[in-house]
């Protein structure tokens, strides 16, 4: 697991990957951890403030795209959420650009669409949920092959599989309302806009863990899954 920045930790993911039996290892890049060539036994890279193609201010960029193209080419069960979304989008061979609809923060609806239905991760979401945002950056382009699964009003790529092992997530269904708080309170939003922000995701905490909970554990069950057919390949 790649984690950018320390007040983007794992959140609700760590717990639920846990929970279904999937052992973790977390890489800090930004403490001088080396980005590993390949995960053979999954792949979650998660959120943060820099943009996914800020090679000179996040010097290990580069080597974590390379990761995500390995990992998604080999068939690794990868999942990147914000900024991990982003990368994988750059990595293979998709668009992402500032957002030309400005910052998309707090607590959102997306929508499931049909493909989502058949998807692994996806196919137990209801029609309309919401999401925690936080994010200027999104993908304009999809990665060739990409199947979009959800979308919103603002930016329709919130969500797409890549290969049969793959996601991207563009919203942050790891994101426990203290994580997200901590965001608003050191971001650059307004002081009232920011208290008004986390107190919605506060008082939606409940539903948002109940809503995201089932993405986490299927993608723990496709990451268990691998690891048995890996083991007697």
């Amino acid at each position: 697991m790649i984690e950018h920045e320390a007040e983007a930790g794992l959140g609700f993911v760590g717990g639920w990957l846990e929970d279904a039996g999937v052992e973790c290892q977390v890489v800090r890049p930004y403490k001088g951890e080396p980005v590993p060539a390949s995960a053979p036994g999954g792949l979650v890279v998660l959120g943060g403030a820099a943009s996914a193609w800020d090679d000179e201010g996040y010097g290990w960029l580069p080597a974590t795209r390379a990761l995500i193209a390995r990992s998604v080419e080999d068939g690794v069960p990868t999942l990147g959420i914000c900024l991990g979304a982003q990368l994988m989008t750059i990595a293979c061979g998709g668009t992402v650009d500032r957002g030309a609809e400005g910052l998309e923060v707090g607590l959102t609806a997306v929508e499931p669409l049909p493909e989502a239905a058949a998807d692994p991760l996806f196919s137990r979401l209801p029609r309309r949920v919401r999401a925690v945002q936080y994010h200027y950056d999104a993908a304009t382009v999809l990665p060739p092959g990409a199947v979009r699964l959800v979308t919103g009003e603002r930016y329709p790529n919130q969500a797409y599989r890549l290969g049969p092992n793959a996601w991207a997530v563009q919203f942050h269904p790891e994101a426990t309302a203290a994580i997200f708080q901590t965001w608003a309170d050191e971001g650059d939003l307004p002081r009232d806009l920011a208290a008004e922000l986390s107190a919605e995701v506060a008082a939606a905490e409940g539903e948002l863990e109940e809503t995201w909970r089932p993405l986490g554990e299927a993608f723990a069950a496709v990451t268990l899954g691998w690891r048995d057919e890996q083991a007697v390949a």
